[in-house]
């Protein structure tokens, strides 16, 4: 089999995927809601500033934790937000786990 067909099979299996419909799904449900994007928007600006930190060496301080901690848990009162969060992490631990999988395969991580 191509590279290129087995990619696309896989696209199309991750697109299949009870993860994937799902997150769409209630990707397209929080932009029905403005406070509910908005409350997403934060969390998400707020964790990708903590993640470059980290990707920089430098550790996020107890402050900034507190302030990611305090919007995940504004969040998890609105059931849309928390559900959204909930579908996002499934998703994002399924192509995590998808990505170490061809890692593993190709043995580019050579910590092991």
């Amino acid at each position: 089999m191509n590279v290129y067909d087995a990619a696309n099979n896989l696209a199309r299996a991750i697109k299949d995927s009870q993860e994937y419909k799902v997150y769409k799904q209630m990707e397209a449900s929080v932009k029905t809601s403005e406070p509910v994007k908005k409350m997403i928007d934060d969390f998400h600006g707020k964790q990708f500033e903590l993640q470059k930190k980290q990707m920089m060496g430098e550790q996020p301080s107890e402050f900034e934790m507190k302030q990611l901690q305090k919007l995940v848990e504004v969040a998890s009162i609105d059931p849309l937000a928390r559900d959204f969060i909930s579908a996002e992490m499934r998703f994002t631990l399924m192509m995590q786990d998808v990505s170490k999988i061809l890692s593993d395969v190709m043995e580019l991580d050579k910590s092991q």
